[in-house]
């Protein structure tokens, strides 16, 4: 049964006299907040009935439309289901109507009070599940990388980078890890860092990134997957909400601009036993780590092709996929490499980890790591080898070979066997069928590039 701890609430309310309103949020399948909107009175009531959200909540694609494909609409009777708040996700959101709204995690149900299947959130519990069967618990960080974008069109309705709050000047060079960018933005950062304090996300470093307003924002490792995972949903809203209130667009938005590196989340991740003991650390030090580590990778190379469709999840998605833009083009692995999918960061034995860099910050936070997981355990329950690690660029030495072809991303997920059994038929039939119809969607505008290219010249 859902533990629904209603003092929470309480001492909440108690605690923030000022708060008026509480947002009870629910990811849906592109990662979007939906949900309601309720007075402090009724957040006790929350806690202990719920709230009624239609299932067809998972079923919407990135505009909001409702997908009939997925099954979850008018043909299943488009009937509501119950949420129920998260625990230790109740938190001010001091950005919002100067510091009078709360906000609150909803996990959605289904009749039977277990885990509704189309909750991408439970996807990844199941794969928790699965691994603590095991007697194995992942300890995971995840680095955010946005733009910050002017709030106005240019002269040819396109997205700009924004200009500096210090000097007035638009941002136009790449200036990676520079600190005085850093100092240029450093009210807006602040607000971030000052709100995800009293939000208690566990913030880790902030830096500029490699292009004109891109930057990165880390979360500190955890060994609470869902709490992980929570973090980062919370934290994207935090960002683009704060990015409002100081005059930008915070987007995360996987390739904003052609010519410019796109934005990714890079997942670190290791694997503790029962005793605390990291398994991707050998006891002999051993640099190279242990089996179960090179089982892990085994899985997650093997995996990697069927699994564009989850990393890569719309149409500006596959712009990202580019040589020579640190996005991996192969399912390739390395030490201290950043040229490969999946890379062995340096550092002590004992901090022995990996990193996956293929998904880009577009992706559901969610069934990224699900995917992570359901990947691992797929390598490690087949003992399956990654090959030899790559040195050098891997650019150089390995032909683009995970597609960039949205189509075909999602005819491989649907053909996939293992995935099929990770996160059952039944979720990826409602995956597929939304992001087929947002593609047949997209098929219907005329760009601009084809006007240019072929209106008068054909």
């Amino acid at each position: 049964m859902y533990s629904l701890p209603v003092d929470e609430a309480r001492e909440f309310l108690d605690r923030h006299p000022e708060i008026e309103n509480i947002d009870l949020l629910i990811s849906d399948i592109s990662g979007i907040q939906r949900g309601k909107r309720i007075p402090r009175e009724n957040l006790e009531k929350a806690y202990e009935n719920g709230i009624n959200l239609p299932g067809s909540v998972f079923a919407l694609d990135i505009a909001g439309n409702t997908i009939e494909e997925t099954g979850l609409g008018l043909s299943s009777g488009d009937s509501d289901q119950v949420c129920r708040p998260i625990p230790g996700t109740l938190m001010a959101a001091p950005w919002l109507r100067n510091g009078k709204q709360g906000q609150l995690l909803m996990n959605m149900r289904d009749d039977k009070d277990g885990p509704f299947f189309a909750d991408p959130r439970n996807q990844l519990q199941k794969q928790v599940d699965i691994l603590a069967d095991m007697g194995l618990t992942a300890v995971v960080a995840l680095e955010l990388e946005f733009y910050l974008v002017d709030r106005e069109r240019d002269d040819l309705g396109m997205v700009q980078p924004p200009c500096s709050p210090l000097t007035g000047e638009r941002a136009s060079e790449s200036q990676l890890y520079s600190i005085g960018e850093l100092d240029e933005y450093a009210d807006f950062l602040d607000e971030i860092q000052t709100a995800a304090r009293i939000q208690q996300l566990p913030l880790d470093t902030a830096l500029k990134e490699c292009a004109p307003g891109q930057f990165e924002i880390n979360l500190i490792h955890l060994d609470d997957v869902m709490k992980a995972c929570d973090s980062a949903v919370l934290l994207k809203r935090l960002i683009k909400g704060v990015a409002l209130r100081h005059g930008f667009d915070a987007t995360f938005m996987a390739k904003p601009y052609g010519d410019e590196a796109g934005n990714g989340m890079h997942a670190h991740m290791s694997l503790v036993d029962q005793h605390g003991n990291n398994v991707f650390a050998a006891q002999d030090e051993n640099p190279l780590g242990t089996e179960t580590l090179r089982h892990a990778i085994g899985g997650l190379l093997e995996l990697m092709p069927a699994s564009m469709a989850l990393f890569a999840p719309n149409l500006n998605s596959y712009r990202r996929f580019q040589q020579g833009l640190y996005v991996p083009m192969a399912p390739t692995w390395g030490f201290d490499n950043r040229s490969v999918a999946i890379r062995i960061p340096s550092g002590p034995n004992e901090a022995r980890r990996l990193e996956h860099r293929v998904a880009g910050a577009d992706v559901n936070p969610y069934l990224l790591l699900a995917t992570l997981l359901a990947s691992v355990i797929h390598g490690i329950t087949h003992q399956v080898s990654p090959g030899e690690p790559v040195t050098g660029n891997a650019y150089d030495q390995f032909e683009p070979s995970l597609t960039n072809s949205w189509p075909e991303a999602l005819t491989l997920l649907e053909e996939s066997e293992a995935l099929a059994h990770a996160f059952s038929e039944r979720f990826l039939k409602v995956f597929i069928a939304g992001r087929r119809a947002e593609r047949e969607a997209a098929m219907q505008i005329i760009s601009r590039l084809e006007y240019d290219w072929y209106l008068r010249n054909i």
